[in-house]
């Protein structure tokens, strides 16, 4: 195998599919990027058995072929190239060559043979649900920080995908808070409903351009997604099984409504969590009275209050949060002004706007044993 590229084509391909190599294996090919110059084009792939993405760079093919090589090695040799034409040979042992002409530089090492690499499988699609690029980051990033961060419960380290005709509503929850973003499509789809990989929308997310004129395409099947978009691939495992049956945590009961200044009470939270060591569980306290909000936190390092201006419908109300689950949902809201509803200090706060195209329900924090 014989091809040309540039350095920039080379490393962009690199950095995409490598968000596929496994941190940890006991199979030293799946620590291998196959290039795969046997076609028309260049394709680059890696697959942990969980996730595959292939992208196709441009590059001229002099001599066909195949071969594996170290996702590492290859990733930190193309970064600290200058930056020209790199011309990677692979003779019959597999030994390769990786020559930037520019500064003479020269590379040789071991490749792997790539019939040994697990090649993402052939999967049929039908009809793709096409959304655009903008709209998939945005979905990912307003909801991925409510799955769980471990496997004690696998429903929780994905998220609900679930299509009715032009609508994708998209649940992400951890057992202590929930995230719910409602999208209108351009199409009317079957529906359908499956949890995909909070790993695999992190990965997707990341690579994708996020542009708002162009889409990506998802395949959805029995037991995969597949995400097409520019020159790549992602075809992912779902997670097998039922998601939570969620009905009964959402209610349109509350006996008090806040509408607040969103930047002003997370700049205040924010403040109020530099009281808070990383992993001290104090919470801030909110307490609601007839236009008015004062929050506070009281840990060993000290104490801090504030009072911010609000409008409030309903009763006064005294209630405790993770301050840092407050501040995550409001991270991501791009409304100037938010509603948080309230039904009384031990039932669950919402977050939502008028057409619930977002919803964030957190459980708050039991204060009678509070200090």
């Amino acid at each position: 195998m014989k091809i040309i590229c540039s350095k920039s084509d080379l490393l962009k391909g690199v950095n995409i599919v490598g968000k596929a190599v496994p941190v940890r294996t006991t199979m030293a090919i799946l620590e291998c990027i196959l290039i795969d110059a046997s076609g028309d084009n260049i394709k680059l792939t890696a697959n942990d058995m969980e996730i595959g993405i292939e992208t196709t760079i441009e590059g001229e093919i002099s001599e066909p072929g195949i071969v594996a090589i170290d996702a590492k090695f290859l990733s930190e040799v193309v970064r600290k190239l200058p930056d020209s034409d790199i011309i990677i040979t692979t003779y019959d042992n597999l030994k390769t060559s990786i020559v930037c002409e520019e500064g003479n530089l020269h590379f040789d090492i071991v490749g792997k043979s790539g019939e040994d690499f697990s090649n993402i499988p052939f999967i049929s699609r039908n009809e793709p649900i096409e959304i655009s690029q903008f709209a998939l980051k945005e979905l990912v990033k307003q909801t991925i920080f409510s799955i769980a961060d471990n496997d004690s419960n696998k429903m929780m380290t994905g998220e609900l995908f679930e299509i009715s005709e032009d609508n994708l509503k998209v649940i992400a929850l951890d057992g202590h808070r929930l995230s719910i973003r409602n999208i209108k499509l351009n199409n009317n789809y079957e529906y359908k409903k499956v949890i995909v990989p909070g790993k695999t929308l992190n990965e997707v997310s990341k690579i994708v351009p996020g542009f708002a004129d162009e889409n990506v395409s998802i395949y959805i099947t029995d037991n995969n997604i597949i995400f097409e978009f520019d020159e790549t691939v992602v075809v992912s495992r779902l997670i097998d099984g039922e998601f939570f049956k969620l009905d009964h945590m959402f209610s349109t009961d509350y006996k008090t409504k806040v509408k607040i200044n969103k930047k002003l009470l997370y700049d205040s939270i924010d403040r109020a969590s530099l009281m808070a060591k990383e992993g001290d569980k104090k919470p801030i306290v909110m307490d609601i009275t007839d236009n008015n909000i004062n929050l506070s936190i009281t840990s060993f390092i000290g104490s801090m209050n504030e009072d911010i201006d609000i409008t409030k419908e309903g009763v006064d109300m005294r209630i405790g949060f993770n301050p840092k689950f407050f501040m995550d949902a409001l991270k991501v809201i791009d409304d100037e002004e938010i509603d948080i509803y309230m039904l009384d200090n031990k039932a669950p706060c919402y977050i939502k706007d008028a057409e619930e195209s977002y919803i964030y329900i957190i459980l708050p924090i039991n204060l009678t044993n509070l200090n």
